[in-house]
């Protein structure tokens, strides 16, 4: 069953990793923006998106065994940018919802 985790090179294993940490947290940043309707911003963090995601789809799906190196990022990268994307609010939201406009 471990067979398959010897021929891992732990420098690729750990660029999965990170590049799907990234590409997570970049994911974020682009649906905050889309959220926020700021199309400059969604579209650049699109493009950031795909850019950055290309190195850990070409990689792991040369060898399954990455695919857990790139699930592992990824919760990392969202885990970390929506962390860092918290605003606490200044004053307690309305069990109602947000006002309507």
């Amino acid at each position: 069953m471990f067979e398959h985790f010897k021929h891992i090179v732990p420098l690729l294993a750990l660029g999965v990793l990170v590049s799907t940490a990234v590409t997570d947290a970049v994911y974020v940043m682009f649906t905050a923006a889309v959220a926020r309707r700021r199309r400059f911003s969604a579209a650049t963090w699109s493009s950031l998106w795909y850019l950055i995601s290309s190195f850990a789809v070409i990689n792991y799906t040369r060898d399954w065994t990455y695919v857990i190196f790139a699930a592992a990022g990824s919760w990392i990268g969202a885990y970390a940018s929506v962390t860092l994307l918290h605003e606490r609010p200044s004053t307690p939201p309305s069990p109602l919802g947000p006002p309507v406009a």
